[in-house]
């Protein structure tokens, strides 16, 4: 007979599913040294780049307790948003994530729903707190000690069946829930397809990025203008880039596909670069508001097409 706690966790999971989640899992906030080990050589390396906020609110990612007194459980959640497209070289590339509402919004909104069914579950008096890419949460390594998905060498999380077009997110709670899932075992075994597939390099190592050099960085997060070698390093690339996960057998295998909140936005996949540079403040929100595009404004989405337009020509000579 199942006891209480089995009970528990699959009327979680139950709800999770019916909300949509390709997976969902529950981890001890135990302290994770070689994480933290991790983050820090990255931040001293200087592989996170402009990023400077990394910096920051380093001994929350270490202790969830500063994010919630009293925490007693992480419950990890992912969702996918794998819609089969496929990129074309010759023209310009909006990444898979970009093309759909804003995952922020999205899974925020799915999670405030799983959490009030948690309440109902187990008492309205439990205090907890919501984050998706939205606090200093250490999210690939809750995920993969709640055994959801294991990091590859891609640096990114891969949940089996789902693959790596996950967006995660997650639920803290002053409650215990035991959960014995062990975690997952390296996905990756002698696959090296991410490394080689990268085009600038970003990839120095399994499982270790160099912002500076990943297109996805320099598309959405660089705020200041391309120097010469970054505007050719972007190729395509509007916004982001799915280089490692389109070669990803996992992903290429997934069964689990994109959940319905994330329909594609179509008048955006096959935008030209004439377009975007002819966008007014009024008409670049009309087509992007609510998709994170959004998020990085009209004058860094014209610099990123100036540089693609220049590219896309070069190309053709």
């Amino acid at each position: 007979m199942a006891d209480s706690t089995t009970n528990l966790t699959r009327s979680i999971r139950k709800e999770a599913a019916r909300l949509g989640f390709s997976a969902i899992g529950f981890s001890s906030p135990l302290p994770q040294p070689l994480a933290i080990k991790r983050y820090n050589t990255m931040i001293a390396e200087k592989r996170h780049a402009g990023m400077s906020y990394m910096e920051q609110r380093v001994d929350e990612r270490a202790m969830p307790s500063m994010l919630l007194p009293g925490i007693k459980t992480i419950i990890s959640a992912a969702i996918s948003y794998h819609h089969p497209l496929h990129n074309h070289s010759e023209q310009p590339n909006i990444s898979k994530y970009a093309l759909i509402d804003d995952y922020h919004t999205v899974v925020r909104k799915k999670l405030e729903e799983l959490l009030e069914s948690i309440k109902t579950l187990i008492g309205d008096n439990i205090k907890s707190t919501i984050t998706v890419d939205s606090a200093p949460v250490l999210e690939k390594t809750w995920a993969e000690h709640a055994g959801i998905g294991k990091t590859g060498k891609n640096t990114l999380l891969i949940v089996p069946a789902a693959g790596s077009y996950i967006f995660l997110g997650e639920i803290l709670i002053d409650k215990e829930i035991i959960d014995n899932k062990p975690p997952l075992p390296n996905l990756c075994g002698s696959c090296n397809k991410c490394l080689e597939i990268c085009p600038t390099g970003a990839l120095i190592e399994p499982g270790k990025l160099d912002a500076s050099k990943c297109i996805s960085y320099l598309t959405v997060e660089l705020k200041r203008d391309f120097t010469t070698d970054e505007a050719e390093m972007i190729g395509n690339h509007l916004f982001g880039c799915d280089h490692c996960q389109e070669v990803c057998p996992h992903n290429k295998q997934a069964s689990i596909t994109a959940n319905d909140s994330f329909a594609v936005r179509n008048n955006l996949q096959n935008i030209t670069t004439e377009t975007i540079l002819n966008l007014t403040k009024s008409t670049f929100r009309k087509l992007f508001y609510g998709t994170p595009i959004f998020r990085v404004g009209l004058k860094r989405i014209k610099r990123n097409a100036k540089a693609v337009e220049i590219n896309l020509k070069k190309q053709i000579q």
